[in-house]
C-alpha cells in the first residue's frame, strides 16, 4: 500500500467544493456538478483527476465521522491560467506527502484509509500535516471496477521525537 514520500512544488487547481461530513457524504453529487466543467478548462500536462479534503485544523486530535470538512473535485491547471467559467481556483501548498496506492473499488476505499491512520502512521515516525489531503487518479482509475488503482496522498511532516508523541494524531 505505501509507495513512497514525495516533496511537491506548489500545485494549482480548478474544480468544485462542498462543506460535507464522512457521515454526511456528497462527494457524488459533487463530481457530478464538477465532471461537465472539466471539458471546459485547459489543464496541464496530465489529465489526472484530484479528489480533495481540506481538514480544520486540529480536525485528527479528535476526529469523528461527523467532522466536517471542505471537499474538492478538481484538475491541475496550468500556472497562471484562469479557472473556466464555473470553476473555483486553488492551490496545493509545496510540501512532503506520504503516497500510498489503492487497489479496488472506490466504495473500498474506507479500509485503505483506515490502515493509514491507524497502522502506517502511527508506526511512521511522521504525523499528518495542516495541507490538503487528496487523492490522484490517472488512466488506472475506473470507478468501482475491482481493477481500479488510485495514489492516495497524505500530507506528513516528522513526528515530534522529543517525546515520542504523535502531535496531531
Amino acid at each position: 500500500m505505501f509507495l513512497r514520500f514525495e516533496t511537491i512544488q506548489e500545485t494549482q487547481l480548478a474544480g468544485l467544493c462542498t462543506r460535507m461530513s464522512f457521515r454526511d457524504d456528497h462527494t457524488p453529487e459533487l463530481w457530478q456538478r464538477f465532471m461537465p466543467l472539466y471539458g471546459k478548462q485547459a489543464h496541464s500536462s496530465g489529465s489526472d483527476l484530484f479528489s480533495l479534503e481540506i481538514y480544520p485544523p486540529g480536525a485528527f486530535t479528535a476526529f469523528s465521522p461527523g467532522t466536517e470538512f471542505e471537499k474538492w473535485a478538481a484538475a491541475e491547471v496550468l500556472p497562471g491560467s484562469s479557472p473556466a467559467a464555473g470553476l473555483l481556483p486553488l492551490v496545493i501548498p509545496a510540501g512532503l506527502y506520504a503516497v500510498f496506492l489503492h487497489k479496488g473499488p472506490a466504495s473500498a476505499a474506507p479500509a485503505t484509509y483506515t490502515y493509514i491512520f491507524t497502522e502506517w502512521l502511527p508506526a511512521s515516525g511522521y504525523t499528518t500535516d495542516e495541507r490538503p489531503h487528496f487523492a490522484r487518479m490517472g488512466a488506472a482509475y475506473k470507478n468501482e471496477d475491482p481493477g481500479s488503482e488510485e495514489e492516495i496522498w497524505i500530507p506528513v511532516r516528522p513526528a515530534d521525537r522529543d517525546t515520542g508523541a504523535f502531535s496531531d494524531m
